[in-house]
């Protein structure tokens, strides 16, 4: 008789060590994610475990009940001890070569998460949600509650995890997940001001074009008498006469998107002359005599 082979949890416990204490060549890889480095004992001890990939890890500071999760990168640290980003062991209040219990777990896959930037500076990112989603890509989990620290363009910005769906605990490996921004803190929403309608400061009448040809009784009076004219202070030049400033009408019924340029040339043939009466003549008018002819 074939009994099913059930996994057993992974449970042990090590000293623990931010990655800058890692031997080698820096790892800035493992500072900007969410994955630890364990020892080659433990992935022996975990495939004799069956434990169900992908591999997934809580890690609880035992001494003040805080805990976290996270995946796992490598395992070519030193027996005895793990290395961490430096963010998650300041979440869990850890200080270089405290004891961290770490046992495996499985948690649901995510579906939903909004973040709470700490600082401001979070919105000079011009896309912030594909900022995001690039970081993440060096994350295997997120806990509520947990402040993690993403680098973009040679700067750290840090997120707090305020929640995520469908459990506290989540992983985002090969996931469809919501995302949601919180204001950050320390930001004000801009108050908003109804703006006032203006007056125009310029009147339509003016920006139309002087009259050409003939003006009437533009001209200036001259005395018989050879006498130059009194001033009385009043200013004799008449206001130019300009026409009449019709507004537009909108064609209300013309096309969404079309638009015509009528360059359409008409012949000269086509064009009607104007009659020569409508010029101004001079001198075209009746004389009349101030006496009376005597019969």
């Amino acid at each position: 008789m074939m009994f099913p082979d059930h996994s057993r949890p992974f449970n042990t416990t090590y000293k623990c060590y931010s990655v800058s204490m890692l031997p080698g060549n820096e790892r800035q890889d493992v500072e900007n994610g969410g994955k630890i480095i364990m020892p080659p004992s433990a992935l022996d001890q975990l495939t004799r475990l069956n434990v169900v990939y992908p591999m997934l890890f809580k890690i609880t500071n035992g001494s003040i009940n805080r805990s976290t999760h996270a995946g796992v990168l490598e395992f070519v640290a030193d027996e005895g001890k793990i290395y961490m980003p430096y963010w998650m062991m300041h979440n869990l209040a850890l200080e270089q070569g405290d004891i961290v219990e770490i046992e495996s777990v499985s948690i649901p896959v995510a579906t939903y998460s909004k973040f709470q930037p700490q600082s401001v500076e979070f919105l000079d990112i011009t896309n912030p949600k594909a900022v995001l989603e690039n970081c993440l890509r060096n994350f295997a989990c997120l806990t509520t509650g947990d402040l993690i620290a993403i680098n973009y363009n040679n700067t750290t910005y840090e997120l707090s995890v305020l929640e995520t769906k469908p459990g506290p605990a989540v992983t985002i490996i090969e996931c469809d997940m919501n995302v949601e921004f919180a204001p950050p803190i320390g930001y004000t929403e801009p108050e908003r001001r109804e703006k006032e309608e203006e007056p125009m400061t310029i009147d339509p009448t003016e920006l139309m074009p002087e009259p050409t040809g003939f003006v009437a009784f533009k001209g200036e009076g001259t005395r018989l008498d050879g006498k130059k004219k009194k001033d009385n202070g009043t200013n004799d030049v008449l206001p130019v006469q300009r026409q009449a400033y019709v507004r537009g009408i909108p064609d209300y019924d013309h096309p969404y998107g079309l638009l015509r340029f009528d360059r359409s040339v008409r012949k000269l043939d086509q064009i009607e002359p104007k009659s020569d009466d409508t010029k101004f003549q001079e001198f075209q008018g009746e004389g009349c005599s101030l006496k009376k002819n005597r019969k």
